[in-house]
């Protein structure tokens, strides 16, 4: 996408065509039994798009990793609407850009939404955020798809992704952990062999004891996210804390020396959900237990 340039769609360039037969025929001819996956980059509004995917699937590519950059104003169900238009031409590679390089926030509603469409075969999270990255995967969770591919562009947290076993509780049920594959990542363009190297050592080590640590801090992310209000800017992050002290007890209600500072829409929801699916972080037995001494 970024490292071939978006400018080799300009016309006075004319270079798309071109860059992506190349690569075609260079993965191709790179070993002729090796199972290749080709994926070719969608740029631009709904027509643009139609036809970049038309040309990919032309030329034999896969899927198109669909950038949504030019579609910054539209909302999100206009966002899908687009996605499900080129899925109809060739399988769609999902992709968070990071909107400090032209992306846009999209959060769990979008990508939930996104999982619903049938051809929507996998996503690149980039957008360099932990609280981003766990909102998409746990839209994928929620939606009950297990075959969408899940692949890392977060150059700022490479091996942790990769390394991560992030919990599947649906509801507070539990699941098998959902594991990102891979990376596409601008950080692979240079030093490739190293890269490739490492994603074998890593498939390698999981289901080590490492494991353990990294699903819990998966956990915590998620647990934090609720409670500090990450969806809404951290707006409500002191009446989140109010409110779980409230519920056990330790506080009588969740006011700030600010009035205007309170719980936001759906953030008392979202800390129901995290207690449900993380039990084992909370620590009502003990709170309960010494309650009554406490406040005496």
């Amino acid at each position: 996408m970024h490292t071939t340039q978006f400018a080799i769609r300009e016309p006075r360039h004319d270079l798309l065509r071109p860059v992506l037969e190349l690569a075609a025929t260079t993965a191709r001819n790179w070993k002729k039994d090796a199972d290749v996956a080709l994926v070719a980059g969608v740029n631009g509004n709904t027509r643009q798009a139609l036809a970049e995917a038309e040309l990919a699937r032309t030329l034999g590519y896969h899927a198109g990793l669909v950038s949504l950059a030019a579609l910054s104003g539209a909302s999100d169900a206009h966002l899908v609407r687009h996605c499900r238009r080129i899925a109809d031409v060739i399988p769609v590679f999902g992709f968070y850009l990071q909107p400090a390089v032209g992306g846009r926030s999209l959060g769990f509603r979008f990508w939930r939404d996104l999982s619903d469409i049938p051809n929507v075969v996998a996503i690149k999270i980039a957008p360099f955020d932990r609280y981003a990255t766990f909102e998409v995967v746990r839209a994928v969770v929620d939606s009950g798809r297990t075959d969408i591919a899940l692949y890392t562009g977060n150059d700022d947290n490479i091996l942790s992704d990769l390394v991560t076993p992030f919990p599947a509780a649906r509801e507070g049920r539990g699941g098998t952990p959902l594991r990102i594959v891979g990376g596409l990542l601008g950080q692979w363009a240079v030093w490739t062999r190293r890269a490739v190297e490492l994603l074998r050592r890593v498939k390698k080590a999981r289901r080590s004891a490492v494991d353990d640590w990294m699903a819990t801090a998966a956990a915590i992310t998620d647990a934090n996210s609720a409670i500090f209000d990450a969806r809404n800017r951290f707006a409500g992050c002191i009446p989140g804390i109010h409110e779980v002290l409230r519920r056990q007890g330790l506080l009588r209600g969740t006011w700030c020396l600010d009035p205007k500072e309170r719980l936001s829409p759906g953030q008392s929801a979202e800390i129901d959900r995290v207690i449900r699916a993380y039990p084992e972080l909370t620590d009502d037995e003990f709170v309960s237990e010494h309650l009554d001494a406490w406040l005496a």
